[in-house]
């Protein structure tokens, strides 16, 4: 009887429900399942800045979620290695070393992920293959009804066409049981072993808010907000909000990690649209998903060309007191803190303080986009840089640059400087 075995070289899809990499025409003899955080995440942001690229807050929030995948892998049978090093030669030592029958991993639409996925396709020996699957999106790629390279140019128009002519993906349950670990290494190093820093930071509990990793976590937070807060009668309405637990989903750190997909999230506001019925904040839920959808798909369109030019600028007096929150400016600042201090802030602010650094200030967009890489623990790179790109006024569909007045915005979504004050207020720098 041969034996089988192979890896699932997981990226930003820790979970086990509804994960593709985990459901098998052929089951394998043995199963690997493997993590590589990428070294070059412990490099600096920015050249000749000592910053690293992957903050406190989102690396606590990762190995959170990669332990609580494991714990739901040893139920089922598996296990989770976790290394650090660059993810390619991981891969290929370990297809190597237990001569694999094949790798299988997530498409993704981040440049760096798909050079490490193609530099594994061509280090592999003739007898591993690689299997690059589509997983986490709310639509299929086959089902969209235009090829890659007629992606329309605007969100609306994306919205327009998958709506009348798509399906969205249905959910798929996790497997109940998978295959067992081979004869191979174990090891999931401890935070403090990557970052002392990240170990002991904790988030700042004025947030009113705080985030746990994992699959079940990401559950927990969707099923409260639907049924319990009622989100889906009032998230439209509140979705603007700056302070308080609620006025937001707060989904979005579990689908950046991939603890929870789309699909998901579809499926369970549908569960209660069926029960209560659609609204327009139910169906506004789902529109935020098509967002993150289509994002997505300008990435794989447009590969490099996503960040631009190469970036020549480097820190600025600007820049640091904008990332530092001394701008002078209250609401930049507050919610330049609560960033800091949590990982996390609302939309309103992040369009705020984004179109204040690039309009105001005179920053080049993309260091913007590097300093919200380090910092928020829902980063991922086509939602990230394309909101980046629209606020900008570049790329795909551009016309100009999106100013917000944030004195006009403070009136609006502050006017009694209640955010202001519980941020700014007693604050330790």
């Amino acid at each position: 009887m041969n034996t089988t075995v192979d890896i699932v070289w997981l990226q930003d899809d820790l979970r086990v429900a509804d994960n593709p990499l985990l459901h098998f025409n052929a089951p394998p003899s043995h199963l690997l399942c493997l993590y590589v955080l990428d070294q070059r995440w412990c490099a600096p942001l920015i050249k000749d800045d000592s910053v690293p690229r992957i903050g406190p807050a989102r690396l606590r929030f990762l190995w959170q979620c990669l332990m609580a995948l494991r714990g739901e892998l040893l139920k089922r049978g598996s296990d989770l290695l976790v290394r650090i090093g660059n993810p390619s030669d991981v891969v290929i030592e370990l297809a190597r070393s237990l001569s694999a029958r094949q790798v299988r991993v997530s498409d993704h639409p981040g440049v760096e992920e798909i050079q490490q996925i193609k530099a594994v396709a061509s280090g592999l020996s003739g007898h591993t293959t690689l299997s690059c699957i589509e997983s986490g999106q709310l639509i299929n790629r086959q089902a969209l009804p235009f090829d890659a390279d007629r992606l329309p140019q605007s969100f609306s128009a994306f919205r327009r066409c998958v709506e009348k002519n798509c399906s969205l993906s249905a959910s798929r349950p996790a497997p109940v049981t998978l295959p067992p670990w081979p004869e191979a290494p174990r090891g999931f190093p401890p935070l403090k072993a990557v970052s002392e820093h990240s170990a002991v930071w904790q988030p700042d509990t004025r947030q009113g808010y705080t985030y746990e990793g994992g699959e079940s976590a990401a559950h927990v937070r969707l099923h409260d907000y639907l049924w319990h807060q009622k989100g889906a009668e009032v998230y439209k309405q509140t979705r603007n909000g700056l302070l308080g637990a609620n006025f937001s989903t707060r989904i979005s750190p579990w689908l950046a990690r991939g603890c929870v997909t789309a699909c998901q999230v579809n499926d369970a506001v549908k569960a209660w649209e069926a029960e209560h019925g659609s609204n327009e904040s139910s169906y506004w839920i789902t529109f935020e998903l098509l967002w993150r959808e289509y994002f997505i798909r300008v990435a794989q369109a447009e590969g490099v060309q996503m960040f631009g030019k190469v970036l020549a600028a480097k820190p600025s007096t600007a820049f640091d007191a904008w990332r530092n929150a001394v701008t002078g400016v209250p609401f930049v600042d507050a919610a330049m803190l609560e960033l800091h201090r949590t990982g996390w802030i609302s939309n309103r602010a992040r369009q705020n303080v984004a179109s204040f650094l690039v309009n105001d200030l005179q920053v080049d967009w993309r260091l913007g986009a590097l300093w919200f890489e380090h910092c928020l623990i829902d980063y991922d790179v086509a939602s990230n840089w394309g909101n980046w790109r629209y606020i900008a006024g570049v790329g795909r569909g551009a016309r100009h640059r999106r100013y917000f007045d944030v004195q006009q915005q403070v009136n609006h979504y502050d006017p009694h400087g209640r955010y202001v004050a519980h941020w700014m207020k007693s604050l330790e720098r």
